[in-house]
Formats: C-alpha cells, sequence, structure tokens
C-alpha cells in the first residue's frame, strides 16, 4: 500500500527537477478541470471526471476563466451587437452593417 504522504514527496520531487513553478498534486484537479472547460467540455462532463456529487462544487471551486476565454466571450458577445454604417460623408445612416 502507497501512503499519500509518499506519493506527495514524489510528486514534489518531480515537480522540482522539471524546473515548473511549486504546485500541489492536488491542483491537477482543478487545472484539469479549467483545460477542460477551456477546451470546450461542457461542465457536467468535468463534473463526472472529477467525480464531485454538485455540479456547484465543480464550478465555484475547481474551475477558473483562463484569460483567452474570457476574451473569446467578449468578442462573441461584441459581435452580436448592430453597428451602424458611416458613410461617406461621416453620416450614420441608422442602417445596420451587414456581416
Amino acid at each position: 500500500m502507497l501512503h499519500p504522504d509518499k506519493l506527495s514527496e514524489a510528486f514534489e520531487r518531480l515537480v522540482k527537477s522539471s524546473g515548473l513553478p511549486p504546485i500541489r498534486l492536488h491542483d491537477l484537479r482543478h487545472g484539469a478541470a479549467t483545460l477542460a472547460l477551456a477546451g470546450g467540455t461542457d461542465m457536467k462532463v468535468v463534473q463526472e471526471m472529477l467525480g464531485h456529487s454538485s455540479i456547484t462544487i465543480t464550478s465555484d471551486i475547481y474551475t477558473s476563466v483562463l484569460p483567452q476565454v474570457a476574451r473569446d466571450a467578449a468578442e462573441a458577445a461584441a459581435r452580436l451587437v448592430p453597428r451602424t454604417r458611416t458613410g461617406t460623408d461621416g453620416h450614420t445612416s441608422g442602417t445596420p452593417e451587414s456581416s
């Protein structure tokens, strides 16, 4: 039987020898959840992957929004906002631009 402390110690040695920033073994669960979500995985699937009884635990505690994901969401929302055309005289016509 492998004691949890021995596994954590082995993981710490691997992290140090790899030159990566310090990370706890448990942090990998948070990272996996965040990357899965960023990759388009449905939150319910992430919940099942991590074995959580509640999707709230998964979404509130185990996932973070990566900057690029937030930027993509903002750009998608901005694309939904109608724009007006500017004529050659510099005045807007009030007619939404076509895509």
